[in-house]
């Protein structure tokens, strides 16, 4: 089990932040996602693996001036 932005969601072996992603089922274009304290960003996101008991934090992109 993992967890995403504090809700529980099933793990599997091999999953991936672009695996999690598809799952979700969340169209936003997220440049960064947090793996418990490692930053991820999107060009890793299809290699990068998510072990068994991690916290996911997704990330917004947020812009201002």
């Amino acid at each position: 089990m993992i967890r995403v932005n504090g809700r529980e969601h099933p793990w599997r072996e091999g999953l991936t932040i672009a695996d999690l992603l598809k799952e979700l089922g969340d169209p936003y274009p997220y440049a960064v996602v947090r793996v418990n304290e490692k930053r991820v960003s999107r060009p890793h996101f299809e290699r990068t693996r998510i072990p068994d008991g991690a916290e996911i934090y997704l990330i917004p992109l947020v812009a201002g001036g």
